[in-house]
């Protein structure tokens, strides 16, 4: 459908390349420090970026945002 092809669009418009990244890695079940030893950030940076991210999508929770992650490919 049209609008299911958008969807991927929109989210990449909506995070910047940072928090696509985090994303990625906590749809593949990292949690925050895991996440920043990965990518050499403060744990703080990262539970930013988690709140960005959920904010910016509209979601209440880390499973909706891995669910998310997952439809659009992220992992």
């Amino acid at each position: 459908s049209f609008l299911g092809a958008a969807v991927p669009a929109v989210l990449d418009e909506r995070l910047t390349p940072a928090e696509r990244e985090v994303l990625r890695l906590v749809a593949q079940g990292l949690d925050n420090p895991a996440i920043a030893d990965r990518l050499g950030k403060s744990e703080k940076t990262v539970r930013n970026q988690v709140s960005s991210i959920l904010d910016k999508l509209a979601l209440k929770s880390r499973a909706q945002a891995i669910v998310q992650a997952r439809e659009q490919g992220l992992v």
